[in-house]
């Protein structure tokens, strides 16, 4: 229970103490010695039971763990995790009594006689305490901050001891809900860094770029009264005065597009740093957002930091994978959601070409199921930790030129104490805007910020046609404010929907200039079933007492950074070369910001044939016509890209980068009917097929088991299927299905009429307890060799929801090792995603490679735009013909992928397909955290016609 008063905080619980101030992360030749590697550790479950013995532990009784870790990684705990509320009652600035504490020892070796030192602490999960040669050196608070510890005065040469205390909760934790895994630890790296006596203290470099020139200015704190000069290598200079500015006349610019980097040497006579600096500016004018003067579109992501089997630790091998996947896909910025990045994800930024949104580490998003009372955002009692976070955050990272904006957090509310870190971060580095999307009145911030706007809201806010605030000068400067959606199109399972929409708004208005898909990443945690299958654990597979599912499970790429397919669509819609095709005309368009075109090729292909296109240099934001070559006429599909000429940092000659297709894929004839049905024996023939007389059902086609087709309206919801639209809808995709019985249909037969030429079969579909119906008519007809399907369906009666879906469901009792088609391919598609499926003739090994293994199983795997379809076991099997149907063939019913928690608990795959042929779907949407299905690809009851072929294989 919470005491009556609270006394006034103590600042070393909510900063800690101890430590050094803030400064700028740089390479310098003083020696640095890493304390990464093995560890001893011992957990204790509380504060109250952990041995007070840290001056001089006896280790050898304990455990071993790697640094940098996650305990709960490595059998010491559990993982735990919550999307909003806090795991523990909300009680600032207390917390459990049950709050486990996690004791790291090491020794280290120091062989320099001169003992000026520091110890670096990276990133310390909750807090910490820091003992050196049994002195007790200070504490932590912040986890994902650096801090570091003067250890001079009890370093010595030769043998050390170090202990760190730490605890998986602190009052702390009440500033770090981050919507993340709650994993304890040292998480980041540990590390000894020399001092020298006359050495570098802090290096703080402005380089700004104007009209093609440079001026640098490098602020140095120096120990001991020590002078420091600068040098540029690269233009000649030598000895340069730090504190003032230097224009150094031209320099290459920095932007995302061309990350030019200039060395630039800071050093005094025993201690020598280098920086790779960036020239560029950043100013906001005309309500947009400018780099160099230049308005700049952002195509970007939220990152956050997780590894399936480290947790809070990722490789820096795998660092650089990341990011260099992200340059393969178009994308050019990132938002470190939510917090600070590893030291280094900022000069890997520098290095290959990313606007970076450097976020402080701050959430408080556990105070609104409290109705946000209490919250620190507006109490002036922690206002030092605010003021502390973000001038940890801005003093390590302001010499990175990819960091275009300081955010102040995410999601903590509104209050006084955010502005006082606006302020801050301002007096700290006025070159920067800053951001923050949590208060919409934006009266102390320099962008415009929202996360999951509609995409019609975004458009009007582009036109300057959102609504207005009560307050004439706060909408006034906001409406002089650019505008960012800091998260959107929240990419969780199936998805993301709508995201073309988004787009156009983003081309069209200079106002609004892009945003950041929520997320890069899915946080799962590797886990096996008891015979050695392995998945992907989320949120209550740990038995958490209070958890938020699979909502942790929400990326472009797994959590082994595979590109799930809304990663493929994404890349297609955010292209920055826009082509079109018509008649013998490319048109070429270069949405780069700041580059031409003359580093790309531009080829094409149209079935075997292929070739290159001459393409002169596109100015950025200009467009030309191009006649194609004459060997490109001809017929089916032509498909044009623009690719890389030559190799780059990030990827190889010939990367796709941009395409576009024209034309069309063979029209299929559609058989007229001549045959008449026979019956005989409880069974019709037609042509090459038979039906059970008395319900119509088909039975065989050729030598081929095809029994149905059932009506099929639903489909295993998808995560997006299941969301509200945050509140926007007053119930979900899913629940309005289950509420119409859409997955529990009982059929009735009307009539089974076989007549001259044709067999009609007409049933009347619907579900208890309501009178909505489908009346559903099928006629069938032969020319002898196929079999025409027409199709007419007409809603009668009230139906309580739309439908997920119009399909005709065959539940093949074989399984096909060949599926053939043409259409979209070769990955899925539905009415609002599949921007990166093309045209063509694709194939597959068996239905389940149709399959998209989600975290949570769900629809998925429907291919659109198809004429033809060929499922085949040993040879034989079943042709479909059509003029644009979807199909979706996989071994599993739609039951089954809705009963399953895990990949792992679906059957085994078996000798049977569902095999469902779609002539009508409802989309997708992002309601999982965001708009839903727009009204254009929505599905409610209406009339459905279509017609399907039906041939035998074999």
């Amino acid at each position: 229970m919470s005491d009556t008063t609270i006394a006034p905080l103590e600042q070393r619980l909510i900063i800690g103490e101890g430590w050094l101030a803030p400064r700028a992360r740089f390479t310098t030749d003083a020696v640095l010695l890493s304390l990464n590697g093995e560890w001893a550790f011992r957990l204790s479950a509380s504060p109250a039971v952990a041995p007070d013995d840290l001056a001089d532990p006896d280790d050898s009784g304990w455990d071993r763990i790697p640094v940098p870790s996650s305990w709960p990684m490595h059998g010491h705990g559990l993982p735990a995790y919550t999307n909003v509320r806090f795991p523990f009652p909300v009680d600032p600035p207390h917390v459990p009594d049950a709050n486990p504490v996690g004791d790291f020892r090491r020794t280290f070796h120091w062989a320099d006689a001169d003992t000026h030192a520091l110890l670096r602490l990276d990133g310390v999960d909750a807090a910490g305490e820091v003992w050196v040669n049994g002195i007790r050196l200070g504490s932590t608070a912040g986890s994902r901050l650096v801090h570091e510890f003067d250890l001079s005065a009890v370093l010595r040469q030769g043998t050390n001891s170090i202990v760190l205390r730490v605890v998986q909760w602190a009052a702390t934790s009440y500033l770090e809900d981050q919507d993340m895994w709650w994993l304890p630890g040292v998480f980041r790296d540990v590390a000894v860094q020399a001092i020298p006596v006359g050495g570098l203290q802090d290096v703080r470099a402005q380089a700004d770029f104007a009209d093609g020139e440079g001026v640098l200015r490098v602020e140095a704190d120096t120990r001991d009264g020590a002078i420091a000069v600068v040098d540029v290598p690269s233009l000649g200079l030598t000895g340069l005065a730090t504190g003032v500015d230097h224009e150094l006349g031209r320099v290459p610019a920095w932007t995302a597009e061309t990350p030019d980097l200039v060395q630039v040497v800071v050093r005094t006579e025993t201690e020598r740093a280098t920086l790779a600096v960036g020239f560029r500016s950043i100013t906001i004018e005309d309500a947009q957002l400018k780099v160099n003067g230049t308005r700049i579109r952002i195509r970007g992501v939220n990152r956050h930091e997780h590894h399936p089997d480290l947790g809070r630790v990722v490789p820096p091998e795998l660092v650089r994978r990341e990011l260099l996947l992200m340059k393969q896909m178009g994308i050019n910025a990132i938002r470190t959601s939510h917090y600070p990045p590893h030291p280094d994800l900022p000069g890997l930024a520098d290095e290959l070409g990313f606007y970076l949104i450097d976020e402080c580490d701050l959430e408080t998003h556990g105070f609104f199921y409290v109705d946000w009372r209490r919250n620190p955002s507006d109490d002036a009692t922690w206002l030092p930790a605010f003021l502390d976070r973000i001038e940890r955050t801005v003093a390590r990272d302001r010499n990175h030129p990819s960091v275009i904006i300081w955010s102040l957090g995410n999601e903590a509310g509104t209050g006084a104490n955010l502005e006082a870190m606006a302020a801050r971060s301002k007096q700290l580095d006025p070159s920067r805007p800053v951001h923050y999307e949590g208060d919409w009145s934006s009266t102390y911030v320099d962008v415009y910020s929202r996360m999951y706007a509609h995409q019609d809201e975004v458009d009007a806010i582009g036109r300057q046609a959102e609504e207005p605030l009560a307050d004439a000068a706060a909408d006034a400067h906001r409406r002089a404010l650019p505008f960012l959606q800091c998260e959107y199109v929240h990419a969780m399972g199936n998805g993301p929907g709508g995201m073309s929409e988004y787009e156009r708004s983003f081309r069209a208005y200079p106002r609004t200039q892009g945003g950041f898909v929520w997320e890069w990443l899915e946080h799962g945690i590797r886990r096996r079933t008891p015979d050695g299958r392995e998945f992907f654990a989320y949120g209550g597979d740990f038995g958490e007492e209070i958890h938020d599912g699979n909502f942790v499970a929400d990326g472009l790429v797994d959590a082994d950074r595979n590109p799930r397919p809304g990663l493929l669509d994404y890349k297609k819609v955010i292209e920055p070369v826009e082509l079109a095709v018509e008649g013998s005309v490319l048109t070429v368009g270069n949405r780069y910001d700041f580059v031409d075109l003359g580093h790309l090729a531009f080829v094409w292909t149209r079935g075997d044939a292929q070739g290159s296109i001459e393409v002169p240099p596109v100015a950025p934001g200009a467009t030309v016509e191009v006649t194609l070559p004459p060997e490109t006429a001809g017929d089916g599909v032509l498909t044009v890209s623009a690719v890389t000429a030559a190799e780059t940092p990030w990827a190889t000659a010939g990367h796709e980068i941009a395409w576009t297709q024209s034309g069309a894929l063979p029209e299929v004839a559609v058989p007229d009917g001549a045959v008449t049905p026979s019956a005989s024996d409880g069974v019709i023939r037609l042509g090459p097929a038979s039906f059970d007389a008395r319900t119509g059902r088909l039975l065989t086609v050729g030598a081929v088991e095809v029994p149905g087709p059932d009506l099929a309206l639903w489909r295993a919801p998808t995560d997006n299927d299941r969301g509200a639209a945050n509140g926007a809808q007053a119930r979900s995709d899913a629940d309005g299905w289950a509420e119409s019985g859409l997955d529990r249909l009982h059929s009735r037969v009307v009539s089974v009429e076989p007549g001259d030429g044709a067999l009609t079969v007409t049933t009347v579909v619907a579900a208890a307890p309501h009178d909505g119906s489908v009346l559903l008519r099928l006629t069938w007809t032969s020319d002898g060799e196929a079999l025409r399907l027409d199709v007419h369906a007409e809603p009668r009666g009230q139906w309580p929801s739309g439908w997920a879906r119009f399909g005709l469901e065959l539940a093949l009792p074989w399984s096909p090792d060949h599926v053939a088609w043409s259409g979209y391919g070769p990955g899925q598609r539905y009415p609002d995603t599949g921007q990166s499926q093309r045209l063509g003739r694709f194939d597959v090994d068996g239905a389940a490679a149709l399959h998209t293994d989600y975290v949570k199983p769900q629809e998925n795997g429907s291919r659109s735009g198809v004429v033809d379809l060929e499922l085949s076991a040993g040879g034989s099997g079943l042709r479909v013909e059509g003029s644009g149907f979807s199909f979706t063939a996989s071994p599993w019913t739609s039951a089954e992928l809705d009963a399953a928690a895990h990949p792992t608990d679906l059957p085994p795959a078996s000798d049977r397909t569902r095999l469902v042929l779609d002539l009508a779907e409802h989309g997708i949407g992002t309601a999982s955290c965001g708009p839903g299905v727009l009204p254009q690809y929505r599905l409610d009851p209406r009339v459905v016609e279509g017609t399907l072929v039906l041939r035998p294989l074999g």
